[in-house]
């Protein structure tokens, strides 16, 4: 077979078994298929019927000369038999039914008709100068008629429905057996080969298409119906080539596959030792035909039995239409030729080395092969990646392969141990579902702790810990610890373990010595409080910020005296401690609101001010001990200003600052007329306070009163600017009053004209509304009678009589319900008489 990186599209194999021990002694010279059986014609003039395996089920010795030809019905219940001596049988094979005629030349072919099991059908074809067709008739006799003659020996003859195809010297005819019309004559294209020795190749792909194959022609041959407006004296039916094309080598057999022709050549070539012609090894070619060529699908050159003794006619073509089987027949060898299944693919791919591609098609088709399990497949696919060196690959691709089978992952963990290789499989463990044994991961551990601390750590962090024996690891550890005891990764490794293990105090000492970002989680996550009771200062060298907030988090579980009582000798972290607690709540802390004002004078100056501001527990005293002590001026000026000490709070600010602005920030806080005459008693005789003052003063202060004071012939900065601007704020007040005044009277005016009009409105009386005093209705029962009602603003309503008598000079009344003694929306608007 062709060794190319192409695939096959066929196998084969040699039919043995009976045929091996009839070819022995004989030589097949034909033979026919049919589903169930097949028959095999020698050149003793034996038939054989065969099983499918070679198995020889039945013989037939028709004549003692070669068999040329056997011919079977569709049903396989009749076959015919012609021989070189000019016999022909005609048989039942289940049935004694019998047809025996010899002639006086050899008949080279026979077709029995494909229904021939019926009764009105017993026709059969026999060919030999002459084409016959016989016929049972009356009383079961049988009546020859000639189809055709002279034009040569029929050659080859194939009977397809009502269609019958020969072959004879000049060309192939068809002939319509329905009408008794031949329909079409396809002449022989190089007459130049001799018809005995290189015959015609027919063969029907369906009803109505005829494929001839001759020399090295082939053309494809579709039988069609007439128009009838073309009838005339024509048949009715006629023949179109569809096909057409030659190829390389001489045409033994054809036969269909799908839309695709199945040839098979007769081939020579030149001796290398001789440079003689001679007989090469047949070919099978597997072609797409083209309107005028064909495209080659796949090619074999068939080792047969004695090839180099062969002709062209030697070789014959037989199929099986239902399972696309091809029998090549030589005189020596019967080859079967089969479609390639699944597993055959799958083979091919491995005799490739193609293991990716053949895992693929078996998991494709797992349910069709039959051969091939994908274990086994995948199995080699994972030898040949390590024999290739491609470990990681290989180790990648068991994850698939090996899936859930503990035995097959220990196996191969072994294996890897033994070529050095544990690190490359060690990332594609399973590590649930399935767990291998314990051992399994500890070699592998050990097998990184020897070489690479870096990936140990990473597989202690990847793996659950309960995949390993904890204690023998920790052990391991330990033990590279002692000859490199300052390795971070060794210690940041154990310290996980230990976590493992829940020996999280000595994790957390590990964690805290190498200043570990997990070491808060750790602390949350397994509740260590105790544990690092007596670790604050080592958590606030780390990280104060994390350790803080985690600290007043938890008061409940480290109070706030164990936390200041362990910051003792580290006053800057007991600052930070104290400072953050003082933002979160401003009493929680406030036993050491008095240690703090040393803390935040010594450590954060900035934050003492806000601190002496919001703070409520602080003792003022201390404070300001402290603040005069250190010089602080500005905590000073607000602790004396907190005491009282308003005076002295100014007095520091113009001697130490020197600030005017703040001297009059300070004063306008204060409001206080005092502070201001010392103020500007203090500035007189200082041009640049007196310039403060005057920018500044006066909202709050007449400036005539500074102004009045100043010594003539004093040199003042920027007096002119200083005047303006007091002359824009004065008669920015006056826009201001004045606009004030417009927007009152506006308001007032517009307000009493609402009430004017809400007063002149008239008010509904009727005999539903009762007097507020006497709660009797307030119109008289008798409208003739006299009554006088008095209505207010308020809508309540009286009897005159009812109101009492006011002792007022003012003649206006009010509802004393609502008001006795000021006028409001109470006073009366109407009184009703009649």
């Amino acid at each position: 077979e062709d060794e190319s990186e192409e695939e096959p599209k066929l196998k084969y194999e040699r039919l043995s078994n009976g045929v091996t021990e009839i070819l022995q002694k004989d030589a097949a010279s034909c033979m026919t298929v049919h589903e169930k059986f097949l028959a095999l014609g020698t050149h003793y003039g034996k038939v054989y019927l065969l099983d499918v395996q070679g198995n020889i089920t039945q013989k037939f010795d028709v004549s003692p000369v070669k068999i040329n030809q056997i011919s079977l019905d569709e049903s396989g219940e009749h076959m015919g038999v012609c021989s070189e001596d000019g016999k022909v049988q005609v048989f039942g094979l289940y049935s004694a039914e019998e047809f025996h005629e010899t002639f006086d030349c050899p008949i080279k072919i026979v077709a029995v008709h494909p229904h021939f099991v019926r009764s009105h059908f017993k026709q059969f074809v026999t060919g030999g100068k002459k084409l016959l067709l016989y016929e049972r008739g009356w009383m079961n006799r049988w009546k020859p008629l000639v189809l055709h003659e002279g034009e040569g020996n029929i050659r080859n003859v194939k009977w397809r429905g009502h269609l019958i195809a020969w072959a004879n010297n000049m060309g192939v005819k068809i002939l319509d057996m329905i009408s008794k019309q031949r329909i079409t004559n396809v002449p022989r294209d190089d007459i130049s080969l001799r018809p005995d020795m290189y015959p015609c190749s027919l063969c029907w792909k369906d009803n109505l298409t005829l494929i001839i194959g001759w020399g090295n022609s082939v053309k494809i041959c579709s039988v069609k119906e007439r128009h009838a407006s073309e009838m005339r004296d024509l048949p009715n039916r006629y023949v179109e080539i569809v096909f057409q094309f030659d190829t390389e080598f001489y045409i033994s057999g054809l036969a269909p596959i799908c839309d695709q022709l199945v040839i098979l050549s007769y081939v020579k070539e030149i001796s290398e030792k001789t440079e003689v012609e001679c007989c090469a090894r047949p070919r099978l070619d597997i072609v797409q035909p083209l309107p005028e060529s064909c495209e080659e699908i796949s090619s074999d050159a068939l080792t047969v039995r004695g090839f180099q003794e062969n002709e062209c006619r030697d070789y014959h073509l037989e199929y099986s239409e239902g399972e696309s089987l091809f029998y090549i027949i030589s005189p020596r060898d019967v080859v079967v030729a089969k479609e390639r299944d699944q597993d055959d693919h799958i083979d091919w791919l491995l005799e490739k080395k193609k293991y990716e591609e053949a895992l693929m098609a078996a998991e494709i088709s797992q349910k069709t092969i039959k051969k091939h399990k994908i274990l086994d497949i995948g199995l080699a696919y994972i030898n040949h990646l390590v024999e290739k060196g491609e470990y990681d690959l290989a180790a990648r691709k068991c994850q698939k392969i090996l899936g859930k089978n503990t035995e097959l992952w220990e196996f191969e963990v072994y294996k890897f141990k033994e070529i050095g290789q544990l690190k490359a499989i060690s990332r594609y463990l399973p590590r649930r579902d399935p767990v291998l044994k314990p051992l399994i991961y500890e070699m592998v551990l050990h097998e990184f702790l020897e070489s690479d601390y870096e990936g140990f750590a990473t597989l202690i962090k990847e793996w659950p810990g309960d995949l390993y024996n904890n204690t023998i690891i920790v052990q391991a550890v330990v033990d590279h610890l002692k000859k490199d005891p300052q390795n971070r990764t060794l210690l940041q490794t154990l310290a996980e373990l230990y976590t493992y293990d829940q020996r999280y105090g000595r994790a957390l000492e590990i964690y805290l010595t190498l200043r570990h970002k997990d070491v808060f989680q750790l602390i949350h996550k397994h509740n260590l409080f105790s544990s690092i009771r007596d670790k604050i200062v080592l958590l606030m060298d780390f990280d104060s910020e994390k350790a803080v907030d985690m600290l007043l988090d938890n008061e409940d579980k480290i109070s706030i005296d164990r936390v200041v009582e362990e910051l003792e000798n580290r006053p800057e972290l007991q600052h930070v401690y104290l400072h953050k607690l003082f933002k979160r709540d401003h009493h929680k802390g406030q036993r050491y609101h008095e240690k703090q004002i040393s803390l935040y004078a010594e450590y954060d100056r900035p934050n003492l001010l806000p601190f002496l501001r919001d703070s409520t527990h602080c003792p003022l005293e201390k404070a300001l001990e402290i603040c005069q002590q250190r010089n602080f001026v500005e905590e000073t000026v607000y602790l004396l200003s907190r005491m009282g000490n308003s005076r002295s709070a100014l007095k520091m600010i113009m001697e130490e600052l020197q600030d005017v602005d703040k001297a009059i920030e300070f004063a306008k806080e204060q409001d206080d007329g005092e502070l201001w005459e010392d103020l500007i008693l203090y500035s007189i005789d200082k041009p640049p306070f007196i310039t403060g003052l005057l920018n500044n003063i006066g909202t709050h202060v007449d400036p005539i009163l500074l102004i009045h004071r100043i010594k003539e012939g004093m040199e003042i900065p920027n007096l002119r600017d200083s005047l303006v601007k007091i002359l824009q704020d004065y008669n920015l007040q006056i826009l201001l009053r004045e606009g004030c005044k417009k927007i009152l009277v506006a308001d007032s005016l517009s307000l009493l004209k609402k009430m004017h009009r809400t007063q002149m409105k008239g008010v509904l009386v009727d005999e539903e509304n009762i007097c507020e005093s006497c709660l009797s209705p307030v119109l008289p029962s008798d409208a003739s009678k006299s009554f006088s009602v008095v209505v207010f603003h308020c809508r309540h309503m009286f009897h005159k009589e009812c109101l009492p008598v006011s002792n007022t000079v003012s003649s206006v009344q009010f509802c004393n319900i609502c008001s006795a003694k000021h006028r409001g929306p109470g006073s009366a608007i109407l009184e009703m008489k009649k």
